[in-house]
C-alpha cells in the first residue's frame, strides 16, 4: 500500500511546490489538493454534521490546476492529484485541456479524482441544479474523456454536447489519467463501474470496507480504491492494507512550515510503525 497526503494550499500557508517537494523528498507518493471556487457567505449547505464551523481554509485556496502545477513542476516523481475537482462547476472542455496539459508537462503524475460536492449554493453560484449534479457529473467526465482519448471528439449527453472537435495535448497517461470517484453516496460504486478508474472515498464514508468488498465483487475489471482522510494510526493502515487499498492519504493542516510538518511528521510515524508491525 502506498501513502500519500492532503491539503488546502491556501495563500497564506507554505506554497504548493515547497510542500510538494518536501512530501516527496520525506518519502510520500502522492499530493493531493482540495478544490473550492469559492464558499458562499450565507452558510446554508451543513458541513460535516453541521456542528462546527467551516475552516476559513476553504475560502482561501489557490485554484487548483494552478496549484497542481507548481507541484507537478517541482518534483520529478510525486504524482499530483485532486481532491476532489469539483467538475460540476467546471466547463468540461476547458478542464479536460487543464487536466491533459499538467499530465503531458509531469510526464504522466497525475490523478484525477472528481466530486459532486456537498455545498449547494456553491455549485447553484455556477448554474448547476444541485437535484442534477450527479448527472451533470457522469456527463461531464465522460465527455472529458472522450477528448482525452479521441484525436477527433464527439460527445452526446444530457448536459454536454459537442461534435467533431480538436483538442491538444493529450495526457500522457492512456487511455487518461486515473478518474477516482470521491464520495460515500448510495449509489457512487455504480458510478465507479460505469466509467471511472477508481473510488476515493473518506475514511469516515459508512460502511466503508462492506463496500470495498462489494466494488470488488461487482467489479470485472481492475478497480484501485484510494482512501483519503485517513488518521495518523498504524491499525487503521493495517485495516485499510488488508482490504486492498491502493493508497492512503492523511490531511495535513493547511499554514506556514512549522504548522504542517508536525501533522506530516505524525503520518510518517504511523506509517513507520504499520510498516514495522
Amino acid at each position: 500500500m502506498d501513502f500519500g497526503v492532503g491539503y488546502f494550499p491556501t495563500h497564506d500557508g507554505i506554497g504548493p511546490g515547497a510542500l510538494a517537494r518536501h512530501v516527496e523528498e520525506r518519502g510520500q507518493s502522492a499530493l493531493y489538493f482540495a478544490e473550492h471556487t469559492h464558499i458562499p457567505a450565507s452558510r446554508d449547505s451543513p458541513w460535516g454534521d453541521g456542528s462546527r464551523e467551516l475552516p476559513r481554509k476553504y475560502w482561501h485556496t489557490y485554484d487548483l490546476f494552478v496549484a497542481l502545477t507548481a507541484a507537478a513542476a517541482a518534483t520529478t516523481t510525486l504524482r499530483v492529484g485532486s481532491g476532489v475537482c469539483l467538475v460540476v462547476e467546471r466547463d468540461p472542455i476547458i478542464t479536460a485541456k487543464e487536466v491533459a496539459s499538467i499530465d503531458h508537462l509531469s510526464g504522466g503524475r497525475l490523478d484525477f479524482g472528481v466530486g459532486a460536492g456537498w455545498n449547494r449554493e456553491e455549485m447553484a453560484n455556477h448554474g448547476t441544479d444541485p437535484r442534477t449534479r450527479i448527472a451533470l457529473l457522469s456527463d461531464r467526465v465522460q465527455a472529458m474523456q472522450a477528448i482525452w482519448s479521441q484525436d477527433e471528439a464527439s460527445y452526446a449527453g444530457r448536459f454536454v454536447n459537442f461534435d467533431r472537435i480538436w483538442s491538444w495535448p493529450k495526457p500522457v497517461q492512456n487511455p487518461w489519467p486515473p478518474v477516482l470517484i470521491g464520495g460515500g453516496g448510495p449509489t457512487v460504486l455504480d458510478r465507479v463501474l460505469a466509467w471511472a478508474d477508481g473510488w476515493f472515498p473518506q475514511w469516515h464514508d459508512r460502511d466503508l470496507f462492506e463496500r470495498i468488498a462489494e466494488l470488488e465483487a461487482r467489479a470485472d475489471r481492475p478497480i484501485q480504491v484510494q482512501v483519503l482522510s485517513v488518521p495518523p494510526d498504524p491499525k487503521v493502515l493495517e485495516q485499510l492494507a488488508n482490504a486492498g487499498v491502493h493508497r492512503a492519504s492523511s490531511w495535513l493542516p493547511s499554514g506556514p512550515w512549522d504548522q504542517v510538518e508536525p501533522g506530516l511528521v505524525r503520518w510518517e510515524r504511523a506509517i513507520a510503525d504499520f510498516n514495522g508491525r
